[in-house]
């Protein structure tokens, strides 16, 4: 298959890239960062723009650097940069264990972290993340520029708060504490594929080891990414034991309201959700900064 006829656009400025969108946008301009989602669509003519705004060339938009606490992920920022840790602490460690489990290293090195997260796929490993770290979203058009924090930012099945006239030019994640552990487990058919359901676990420990704090989101099973602030609030004060993590994750599983399709039911994935989330936590607990 081949894509239907479009007008192809290559801006070299942001300002020059939000004018576009401000006047192609309603005549279905649409953003082009790494293609992976965008670009199969148009293939098999799912999706027929009429023009491509193409912001690979935009000076600026492949920053990733940390400042005032923290990292900072521009939009054109590719899923590979993740692989080797791009912070430093804890949260490099957990993006780098997070990147290996996006699709496959072909797609790694061209798809994007801003484009997944505007995609808002509920199979997302990086909108599950932004969820579970509550990530600051930047939206910018010819109006302004916008902050978005993640609860406000997903809004259902691939739907988020963005504007047809707003371009996602940068995400933004809060350093980790060094104290903390972090767990992640998913669950697809294959390695590589969309996940059917995911859990992102970050906690630390008190002085006496029980749970100060916690964040639990879960992404996959549900329309979009979430933290599931019950089963969180189960786990403070209590010691990372089996029985602590069996009852915030049976808390997460009552709690989802996840999809139910022809290919899986919604029972399986609130019975992935409960298994995923227990073994997220459990990675937790082994896994301490080092």
């Amino acid at each position: 298959m081949k894509p239907a006829p479009f007008q192809y656009h290559a801006p070299k400025t942001v300002e020059e890239a939000v004018a576009l969108l401000a006047e192609l946008a309603p005549d279905d301009g649409r953003v082009l960062a790494g293609g992976q989602s965008l670009v199969p669509t148009m293939a098999f003519r799912l999706a027929r723009p009429g023009h491509l705004i193409d912001i690979n060339g935009v000076a600026g938009l492949d920053r990733l650097a940390m400042q005032d606490g923290r990292l900072f992920i521009g939009a054109t920022v590719r899923h590979a940069a993740f692989e080797k840790p791009a912070a430093e602490g804890p949260l490099g460690q957990f993006l780098a264990e997070v990147a290996h489990h996006i699709a496959h290293r072909p797609i790694r090195t061209r798809g994007t972290f801003c484009g997944s997260i505007a995609h808002a796929d509920p199979a997302s490993e990086w909108c599950a993340v932004a969820a579970c770290l509550d990530a600051e979203m930047m939206a910018i058009s010819t109006r302004g520029v916008r902050l978005i924090p993640a609860p406000e930012f997903f809004k259902g099945l691939m739907t988020t708060a963005l504007d047809e006239d707003e371009l996602l030019a940068e995400v933004r994640l809060p350093m980790l504490r060094p104290d903390v552990r972090f767990g992640f487990a998913e669950f697809s058919r294959r390695a590589g594929d969309f996940a059917i359901a995911m859990a992102v676990v970050i906690y630390r420990l008190q002085e006496d080891g029980a749970i100060a704090e916690s964040r639990i989101a879960i992404g996959g099973a549900e329309a979009s990414p979430r933290r599931i602030v019950e089963a969180e609030y189960a786990l403070k004060g209590r010691h990372p034991t089996s029985d602590s993590f069996m009852l915030a994750a049976e808390i997460a599983a009552k709690k989802v309201e996840p999809l139910d399709d022809q290919h899986i039911s919604a029972g399986y994935r609130r019975e992935l959700v409960l298994g995923l989330t227990r073994r997220a936590l459990e990675q937790a607990r082994d896994r301490a900064f080092r």
